[in-house]
C-alpha cells in the first residue's frame, strides 16, 4: 500500500514536470472579443476651454453718416493792431457859411455846463463797465485783469503777451494792496505775479526780478517765513511767486496751474492841445 502512494506522487510529480508550461502555470488566456455594448448616457458638459488665437482681420466695413456740427469753440486772442493806412485824397472844400447871429453867450454856457455833467455821468458809466462787467481794476498808469484760466507760470506769461500785456508787476504798495483786494473780492486765496527767481547773488540771496528783467528794488510784499526762504533757498528757475489775499508774496513752483492777474499800460494822448492829432491807442486789455 505504502510503495503504491509512493508510485502515484512519483507519477504525479513527474507528469507535471513534462508537461507543457503552459499547462502547469496559472495563468488565464484572454477569452474571445465580447459584443459591443450600448451607448451610455450623455455626459456634463465639459469646463470651458482657453481662447483660440485671434481670426484674420474682417473685410473693413461702410463708411458711417456725418456727424453734427460741433460747439463753437472759444475765442481767441485778439491779434496785433495793424498798420497806419494812407492818407486819402483831400475832399473839395465846402460851400461858404452864412454869417453867424449875435452870441447869446449865456445860453451857450448853460448848455456846455450840461454837456461837462453828460461827461461825467458817461465816465462812471465807462468805469461801471471796466469794472464790474470787465472785471478790471485800474490805477492811473495800468489797467488789471484777473484771468480765471489756470495755467502754469510760463503759460500764464504768454497768455498776457497775447493778450497785449504782461504778468502784473506789483512794485508799490498801492499797488500790490490794489490787487490784494481784487484777489479776495474774486474770492481766491492767491494767483501768479510777474516776479521769478532767476540766478543766486554772490553774498547768497535768491535774485528776484519782474516779468519786465527789471530787479526788485525799494518794495517786497514777503512775509517773515518766506523772505527767510528766499534767503536760505538756493534760487532756481522754478522758484515763482504768487500774490495771496492777504496782500503777501509767497513760493509756489512753477508748474502749479493756478489763476493769474495781467496788466496793460494806459493809453496815452500824444501832442498838445487841439486838433485831431492827439488820439492815442486803445488797449486790449478787454479782450
Amino acid at each position: 500500500m505504502l510503495r503504491l502512494l509512493m508510485f502515484c506522487a512519483f507519477v504525479t510529480v513527474f507528469g507535471c514536470i513534462s508537461a507543457s508550461p503552459e499547462v502547469c502555470t496559472n495563468t488565464l488566456l484572454p477569452g474571445a472579443k465580447g459584443d459591443q455594448g450600448e451607448i451610455g448616457d450623455e455626459g456634463d458638459l465639459g469646463k470651458l476651454g482657453k481662447n483660440g488665437p485671434p481670426g484674420l482681420p474682417g473685410v473693413q466695413g461702410e463708411s458711417g453718416l456725418k456727424g453734427e456740427v460741433g460747439h463753437t469753440g472759444k475765442m481767441g486772442p485778439s491779434g496785433d493792431k495793424g498798420d497806419k493806412g494812407d492818407k486819402g485824397v483831400d475832399g473839395p472844400s465846402g460851400l461858404k457859411g452864412k454869417p453867424g447871429a449875435t452870441c447869446d453867450c449865456g445860453r451857450y454856457r448853460k448848455v456846455v455846463g450840461q454837456l461837462d455833467v453828460n461827461v461825467g455821468k458817461l465816465r462812471d458809466a465807462v468805469k461801471f463797465v471796466k469794472n464790474v462787467v470787465l472785471g478790471l481794476r485800474e490805477t492811473e498808469e495800468r489797467y488789471y485783469l484777473l484771468v480765471k484760466e489756470p495755467k502754469r507760470f510760463r503759460e500764464a506769461s504768454m497768455n498776457c503777451k497775447l493778450r497785449g500785456g504782461t504778468l502784473a508787476m506789483p512794485k508799490t504798495s498801492n499797488t500790490n494792496r490794489l490787487m490784494a483786494e481784487y484777489v479776495s473780492q474774486t474770492g481766491l486765496t492767491g494767483v501768479y505775479i510777474g516776479v521769478q527767481a532767476q540766478s543766486k547773488d554772490t553774498d547768497g540771496t535768491a535774485a528776484y526780478v519782474y516779468a519786465d528783467s527789471s530787479p526788485l528794488q525799494g518794495f517786497a510784499a514777503w512775509s517773515k517765513d518766506e523772505e527767510l526762504h528766499t534767503r536760505s533757498s538756493p534760487a532756481t528757475n522754478s522758484s515763482c511767486v504768487e500774490l495771496l489775499s492777504t496782500g503777501t508774496w509767497g513760493h509756489v513752483e512753477c508748474e502749479a496751474s493756478m489763476f493769474f492777474v495781467c496788466e496793460f499800460p494806459k493809453s496815452r494822448r500824444r501832442g498838445g492841445g487841439g486838433g485831431g492829432g492827439g488820439r492815442g491807442t486803445s488797449t486790449s486789455a478787454s479782450s
